[in-house]
């Protein structure tokens, strides 16, 4: 489905996205062997040539007939009749009990291909670059969750416009190897802009990325360390030495799963130094090296970084006071969440109404990890804020015209789209969608929210922890928020 149907808007992309997702549901509901029409009403799907003619625009239409018989060919290669779908053994999704909804590839890549959350998240993150104060050798910042590098590649180009001789030490945690890949394609134009930039990535747990550096209760023997030279002076030289990684993140980003946690762990625990050669002279101070690595960041970045129904004991030790600890003084923690109350949430709870994903508020995650980092929590101030900018929201994109409220019928890519979003958020399990998604409930309710809110949008929240200065008592003005020091 995501090959032929990248769902990018639009209502002809209905045509594709019928036929792909009656495959996808026929074999996560055992249905595969049923035809067509059949198919598509028991999943509550339009006919093809109702959504080809209200497509319009013949350009479009053809390109939806186009994708619609690449997709029957597809399905033919596989001994599939594309016309009547012959019979097959039915198959169901396995139950998984380790299930985290952030190892699902096409549900991650079409949720951010098809929502403003990470452009949302960027801004409130460029909000909170005027507050630093970066000290020799370089503006520090760490990244706990780089994902596919959207959210830092946008957070260093606000830095690069605020501090653009200062030169910039960024690191950052990413387990995907996947994900890793896309980060590293987005840095040939950031080492371009900014050329003073050490950028470090690991694998290895929130306790010890900061630092680079394993723990002493680490079960592994050693890391892998590779530091790059980047030479060159153009982002086609930088681009091409970064795939020239390839072979070795292949090799070094392997995971399994844990036995005791059932969360997914590096096989080997790695770093990867990249900087530009030309000017490894300035940033000899910056580069680090292995087992002599500082924290002391003047920001940290924590997007998402914990599954939203972890118990809050996990969050606060386990992942927000290791960070918090790796602030240096004035350093700032921007945590950033889920926190439903919106048309999303409405989705889910219509297929599941006593399903209650966002568990933990701010205020509640603030007092954990108070009470998580003991007597060092009197060298921090906890920031729940309120109002604008602790609460945000983004949306999925959709056309102009693509949602409305008084018309007949909500185009199916779309409401797919709509569906994969809610659930993406609210980190429903598979098992759970392959049985919602064996009639058209979850379409029904998709669409009713769809037309009373005339938009799919979501509620972030943020917080803030910020390491004190040596000479503050208490909280001084440098260390609140604009919202503080107003109050």
């Amino acid at each position: 489905m995501m090959g032929l149907c990248p769902l990018r808007g639009g209502r002809a992309r209905a045509a594709c996205a019928i036929l792909s997702v009656r495959g996808w549901i026929g074999a996560s509901c055992g249905m595969m062997g049923a035809g067509p029409r059949e198919l598509g009403r028991k999943c509550g799907l339009p006919s093809l040539s109702s959504c080809r003619n209200s497509a319009g625009d013949k350009r479009l239409a053809s390109r939806a007939d186009r994708d619609c018989v690449m997709l029957k060919e597809r399905i033919a290669a596989q001994g599939v009749s594309p016309d009547g779908l012959a019979q097959l053994p039915e198959t169901r999704p396995a139950p998984r009990g380790d299930f985290r909804f952030y190892d699902n590839r096409q549900k991650y890549l079409m949720f951010v291909n098809t929502c403003s959350e990470k452009w949302m998240i960027a801004q409130r993150i460029a909000a909170e670059i005027d507050n630093l104060e970066p000290r020799p050798p370089a503006l520090r910042v760490f990244d706990a969750g780089i994902g596919d590098g959207t959210v830092l590649s946008r957070a260093m180009r606000a830095m690069h416009a605020r501090f653009a001789h200062v030169p910039f030490y960024i690191a950052g945690k990413e387990i995907s190897l996947e994900d890793v890949r896309l980060a590293l394609d987005k840095m040939p134009d950031r080492l371009f802009e900014h050329p003073a930039t050490v950028l470090a990535i690991t694998n290895i747990s929130y306790a010890d990325a900061p630092r680079l550096t394993l723990g002493p209760s680490s079960a592994h023997p050693g890391m892998v360390w590779k530091s790059i030279a980047l030479t060159g002076s153009t982002t086609a030289e930088f681009e091409r030495q970064i795939l020239e990684l390839q072979p070795f993140l292949a090799a070094h980003w392997r995971t399994r799963t844990s036995p005791r946690t059932g969360s997914l762990v590096p096989e080997t625990p790695t770093v990867l130094v990249l900087y530009r050669a030309d000017h490894a002279f300035a940033l000899d101070a910056a580069i680090p090296q292995p087992s002599t690595c500082l924290a002391d960041y003047d920001l940290v970045i924590a997007s998402q970084p914990y599954r939203l129904r972890a118990p809050i004991a996990f969050k606060a030790r386990r992942v927000l006071a290791p960070l918090a600890r790796a602030l240096g003084p004035g350093g700032r923690l921007l945590g950033i969440h889920s926190a439903g109350q919106d048309p999303a949430q409405d989705i889910v709870t219509a297929i599941w109404p006593d399903e209650q994903p966002f568990v933990h508020s701010r205020r509640e995650l603030m007092a954990a990890t108070r009470q998580a980092l003991g007597i060092d929590a009197a060298d921090f101030s906890f920031d729940p804020a309120t109002g604008h900018p602790a609460q945000f929201r983004y949306a999925m994109h959709t056309l102009p015209d693509e949602i409305e409220t008084d018309a007949q019928t909500v185009g199916t890519s779309t409401l797919l789209a709509a569906w994969n979003a809610a659930t993406y958020v609210a980190q429903i399990d598979e098992e759970r969608l392959a049985q919602a998604m064996t009639g058209s409930a979850y379409l029904d309710a998709t669409r009713a929210v769809l037309r009373t809110s005339a938009s799919l949008w979501f509620n972030n929240e943020s917080y803030l922890i910020v390491r004190k200065h040596p000479s503050d008592n208490g909280a001084s003005s440098h260390d609140r928020t604009p919202l503080e020091i107003a109050a």
